[in-house]
């Protein structure tokens, strides 16, 4: 007697066929970029170990040559090691700021699968190589300075090229939502990487970096013999980024098939494939990318606002340690609320920008709401594990939602913007631009945190707050305009179409 299919199979094939691979690519560019994310975290977690308070935890450190105080790990057992840290979290953050305007050419001229999987095996081996620092019992600072640049230019390839394919699949209908939910592979990758990080921090700080990296250099594998970069690869239909003016009202009366479909397009909309309209244009210039109405202001938007988040993804474990007084692994914990957070508010501003139409008023809703919230967690976020938690999550949904809504929708509503006539071959310079300028700001962050931190906690929340609040006038001038639309009866319903 035949069995019946299993009901996952029978599931699929219910499918139709586009649904199938559009939900193929948005798991594994999900998987790929929590990859990214999970290597990058280690840093903040093992932090607290390479300068620890001797007198505390020499009972949990080896014996042997680990540090020439004994218990903190040389060259950061002096009383600069704050700035000895700063040096670390800088040299990968300006590497990856300046490769991301690179990145994005070379993304739009190479394949995106070749680039996107020799990318993360490097990224594998130069943070395997970090900490193999341990296990060779390596004491200068050049060595791993070395080893964060390399890793920060390696790990550009990823942002632009996973943008550049979800764009690739999904139009604008319900792109706010689709990658907001989408986006929470920053988060997930963050909090993996915490506690995967947590694991070997008091006994082998060097696993904390070698597990992640054998990770992500796995993941590159995956991406090799699986990523189709384009619909048309695999016989599926493009998606409808902009609508004619003629098509616009034929295009709404279309059925809404759900965030992974798109099968019910008219041939109308099939008669000319954007691979082969992105064939034939030339890939757009970095000075043509930044004449597209909206790269410049969201660009500086998010230099503030990812100063402001990567702050927090760098500092956030040593703060709990000082002030809270947890230890390493417990405060490694704790910090992930802060990406849990995250990925509620990343998926709320896609929400709300998507039923809006106003992504810029949405970023500029947050990050004003943000500003308050910072100042209090600093002045009563340790009134109590519950408080600190409550807090931690509100933040990090305030924090990050407009850095997840401007590095996804917005990135990809800019690189398929109405101005470019159909040339597709600007998403992923785009991309890199708008990431790259944050990229600046998630630079400064740091560097700045570690010089104000001597001076006392308090002042270091003083300059996250003044950068939230620039983030947010810098946005003022386009979320007037959309306020303005709203008020003039303008239809508002696909995101922003001009500024």
């Amino acid at each position: 007697m035949r069995v019946a299919l299993a009901p996952g199979i029978r599931l699929l094939r219910a499918l139709p066929r586009d649904s199938r691979y559009r939900g193929l690519t948005l798991l594994l560019t999900f998987l790929f970029y929590t990859s990214y994310h999970l290597s990058r975290k280690p840093i903040s977690i093992v932090k607290s170990q390479l300068h620890l308070n001797c007198s505390a935890a020499a009972s949990d450190r080896r014996n042997g040559s680990n540090g020439t105080a004994g218990c903190s790990w040389a060259p950061f057992d002096g009383d600069n090691y704050k700035e000895l840290f700063g040096a670390l979290d800088n040299a990968f953050l300006v590497a990856y700021a300046i490769g991301m305007f690179i990145s994005g050419i070379f993304g739009e001229r190479l394949p995106l699968r070749y680039y996107l999987s020799g990318g993360m095996v490097l990224s594998g081996v130069f943070t395997a190589l970090f900490g193999l620092g341990y296990f060779w019992d390596i004491h200068v600072l050049w060595y791993f300075i070395v080893m964060q640049i390399c890793n920060g230019l390696v790990q550009t390839t990823g942002w632009p090229a996973v943008v550049a394919c979800v764009g690739n699949w999904f139009g604008k209908g319900k792109r706010g939502l689709i990658m907001g939910v989408w986006n929470s592979h920053t988060s997930v990758g963050n909090i993996l990487g915490s506690l995967i990080a947590g694991v070997w921090v008091s006994s082998a700080w060097g696993l904390s970096f070698i597990v992640p990296g054998a990770i992500i250099a796995a993941m590159g594998l995956v991406c090799f013999f699986f990523l189709v970069e384009h619909p048309e690869d695999v016989g599926c239909s493009p998606p409808l980024h902009h609508a004619a003016p003629g098509e616009k009202d034929a295009e709404a009366a279309l059925p809404d098939d759900g965030p992974l479909s798109a099968t019910s397009r008219t041939s109308l909309d099939r008669s000319e494939s954007p691979k082969e309209a992105a064939e034939e244009a030339e890939a757009i210039s970095f000075l043509g990318a930044l004449r597209i109405p909206g790269v410049v202001e969201f660009s500086l938007c998010l230099l503030f606002a990812k100063l402001v988040s990567y702050t927090f993804l760098y500092w956030l474990p040593l703060y709990i340690v000082n002030v809270a007084h947890f230890g390493a692994k417990e405060a490694g914990d704790l910090s992930t609320l802060f990406d849990a957070g995250g990925i509620v508010g990343g998926i709320i501003a896609g929400l709300v920008s998507d039923y809006t139409g106003g992504r810029a008023t949405t970023c500029c809703a947050m990050l004003v709401a943000a500003a308050p919230m910072l100042f209090l967690y600093n002045h009563i976020g340790h009134n109590g594990i519950g408080v600190s938690m409550a807090m931690l999550i509100v933040c990090g949904g305030l924090v990050n939602g407009p850095y997840a809504l401007i590095t996804t929708a917005v990135s990809a509503d800019l690189g398929t913007h109405e101005c470019l006539k159909g040339n597709a071959r600007a998403l992923a310079t785009v991309t890199a631009i708008i990431d790259g300028t944050g990229s600046i700001g998630a630079a400064l962050g740091p560097l700045l945190a570690g010089l104000i931190s001597p001076t006392g906690w308090t002042n270091v929340f003083y300059m996250l707050i003044a950068a939230d609040v620039s983030a947010c006038l810098l946005l003022s001038r386009l979320a007037l305009k959309e306020i303005r639309g709203w008020r003039g009866c303008v239809p508002r319903k696909r995101g922003f179409a001009e500024f």
